[in-house]
């Protein structure tokens, strides 16, 4: 059966995630993360995709970003893979493939998810025992969003901007609400969409996202679909 293509909508956030074959480590070194920022940096600019956040783990990469087109991201993703993939396979001494298949990508509602998709990553480190705050971790987005550091591949969202009037404003606010974390439920339902490829939305989002794009997008009803008999038979 014939792959069905991503869901892939202009002008929406995506969370996007790339994941290491057999788990394995795709990203070893300060070089290594380097180099992968770099090359997603120009790639991100000369496709037109927006990076709002990211986060590189040492098995995987999970970036939130909103492409101005329906191939830029899918084209981004792949350039990126061909730059990174030999220079790390030479840099290394390995051969063969480093990436587990496609990446995966989710649709986000982002009036109501999107800040809460950029808490998931940029606590993803903390989660995994990597670092005991955001800020102790350098490979994310959070450093950016604090007002830490500046990071030349994020572009804002709007919906970040929304936090206040100035980049005080903002920065402290948005420290305030990583403070808060995220609960289980919020955490299950990125984590599931980030691992089956599923939108981050309400029921009413998805049903809209059927309906937009004509792709099945709910689970489907148990049981055998319902028919309208024929009425010559039914006589």
């Amino acid at each position: 059966m014939a792959r069905q293509p991503r869901l892939i909508l202009p002008n929406q956030p995506h969370l996007i995630v790339q994941r290491g074959n057999d788990n394995q480590l795709i990203f070893r070194d300060d070089d290594d993360h380097e180099r992968f920022l770099g090359w997603l940096k120009e790639c991100a600019r000369f496709y037109k995709v927006a990076v709002h956040a990211y986060v590189l783990m040492p098995d995987h990469a999970i970036l939130l970003a909103t492409p101005a087109d329906e191939t830029g991201l899918a084209l981004m993703m792949q350039k990126v893979g061909r730059y990174y993939v030999p220079w790390f396979n030479s840099r290394h001494g390995r051969t063969g493939t480093l990436f587990q298949g496609r990446f995966r990508t989710s649709l986000i509602d982002a009036a109501a998810y999107l800040l809460a998709c950029t808490r998931y990553l940029e606590l993803a480190p903390v989660q995994a025992g990597l670092a005991s705050a955001p800020d102790e971790y350098r490979w994310s987005s959070y450093a950016h969003h604090a007002g830490i550091r500046p990071d030349p591949l994020v572009t804002e969202h709007m919906l970040y901007w929304g936090l206040g009037n100035t980049p005080f404003q903002r920065e402290a606010a948005y420290i305030e609400f990583v403070q808060q974390g995220y609960g289980s439920d919020e955490g299950t339902l990125i984590a599931t969409a980030l691992g089956k490829g599923w939108p981050v939305g309400s029921h009413a989002f998805k049903a809209e996202l059927e309906v937009r794009t004509q792709r099945q997008i709910l689970p489907a009803k148990r049981g055998r679909p319902f028919k309208v008999k024929d009425a010559a038979a039914a006589d």
